[in-house]
């Protein structure tokens, strides 16, 4: 897949179909991986404060750790976001997108590519801004999450599974078991975690609601 998508095609194989207003169901992610080691890697890492000045988020996939994506020289170096181009389940360590919550960061992430994160753990804030874009996010303990980061690095080609319902990761025949928050894993499943694509299929009841309330009247 393209390293530049603009939404999260995440949905899986078993995705129910649905109409082109409806949010889909995040079920399954499936593809491969990007390995990024290193606890506490904030959210000016994976997106620089400079490029908060953008009108829209459409460039933010090229600007994802950006700085640390190149050497002095402003050239390409061997950060896993050039090495590993295609990818869409990002392996990540403890605290992963703390700092600032600058909706960015996810943004970004997304927008190269990333559709699943599986990590030790992730900042709350960063954690639910990715369940807003439909990216998967799976905790799992410290020894699962570097064994799949080795796994990666030696197949770079190999496949990949975040399960959202089961709440696993499955590589090279091992299912390892991990966390999606209950909130988080629930909206994901019943295709609830674009709240702004289901308040406007729901646009109608809303306007109904709206003109209900005597605080509204013109």
């Amino acid at each position: 897949m393209s390293g530049n998508g603009d939404a999260p095609g995440s949905a899986g194989d078993d995705a129910p179909e649905t109409d082109e207003a409806a949010v889909p169901a995040i079920r399954r992610v499936a593809g491969t991986g990007v390995p990024l080691r290193g606890d506490d890697i904030d959210t000016d890492q994976i997106l620089p404060a400079r490029f908060l000045k953008a009108v829209t988020f459409d460039d933010m996939g090229e600007y994802a750790f950006y700085d640390q994506r190149r050497d002095e020289a402003g050239e390409l170096n061997d950060h896993p976001f050039n090495e590993f181009q295609g990818a869409n389940v990002l392996a990540v360590n403890d605290n992963f997108g703390c700092g600032s919550s600058r909706e960015h960061a996810p943004q970004g992430l997304m927008r190269w590519g990333v559709e699943a994160i599986v990590g030790e753990s992730f900042a709350e804030i960063f954690q639910d801004n990715c369940k807003s874009l439909g990216i998967a996010t799976l905790a799992v303990d410290h020894e699962d999450a570097v064994d799949l980061q080795d796994f990666i690095e030696a197949n770079p080609d190999a496949g990949i599974e975040v399960d959202v319902r089961a709440e696993t990761v499955r590589y090279d025949g091992t299912a390892v078991e991990g966390e999606v928050p209950d909130a988080m894993r629930e909206a994901l499943l019943e295709g609830i975690w674009d709240t702004t694509a289901v308040m406007r299929t729901n646009l109608d009841r809303a306007t109904e609601v709206n003109d209900s309330l005597p605080y509204t009247d013109d």
